[in-house]
């Protein structure tokens, strides 16, 4: 194999994270769209718990959609994948830890991975997969919502709810974006 051949090779892993309303998804959806614009093979997934707006597409906060693929775990990503050359995945902290092992296989067979997902939970902890996705990505994006209590940069996910679970699944009926001040942590 030629230099040339190794370089088409190469695949290639980029995470899209930050808090809720951040714009992850519609960054998302903005490089799938562009992939097809190229005339990639594209591949998209979302979990089947992410079932807010749509049941077969995933779409952002501001209704930007695209059409999904609904898979249950992340081992059924590569089933559904082998004739594409770049793979979405929205929503990645709803998938387990085996996430990380799909993404590197895919890329080392050549394929763009862009993951989009928060980071932090509405606890502010790191949200599994997704801090080690971004240990392995070769591109990493960190978006900013805008603070609804004071207008700055938001990083944080405050849930306005009083339940404790961990995963919630829901928008601004649950969830509002918060700067690091104007954040509160749950008492839980």
């Amino acid at each position: 194999m030629n230099d040339a051949e190794n370089r088409k090779m190469a695949g290639q892993i980029e995470v899209i994270c930050g808090s809720m309303f951040s714009g992850k998804t519609e960054e998302l959806i903005r490089r799938l769209r562009r992939a097809q614009i190229a005339r990639q093979r594209v591949e998209i997934f979302k979990p089947k718990i992410d079932n807010r707006y749509s049941e077969s597409e995933i779409v952002s906060h501001n209704e930007q959609k695209i059409p999904s693929t609904v898979v249950e775990t992340a081992e059924q990503i590569l089933l559904f994948s082998a004739e594409a050359d770049v793979i979405g995945i929205d929503e990645a902290q709803f998938f387990d830890t085996y996430l990380v092992e799909v993404a590197q296989k895919l890329a080392y067979e050549g394929k763009r991975v862009i993951i989009a997902g928060l980071d932090t939970d509405y606890r502010a902890i790191p949200f599994e997969p997704i801090p080690q996705l971004l240990a392995i990505a070769e591109y990493i994006t960190k978006t900013l919502a805008v603070c609804v209590k004071c207008g700055a940069p938001a990083n944080r996910t405050q849930r306005i709810s009083n339940t404790g679970d961990r995963v919630l699944v829901g928008a601004t009926d649950l969830y509002e974006a918060r700067c690091r001040n104007c954040y509160e942590p749950p008492e839980d």
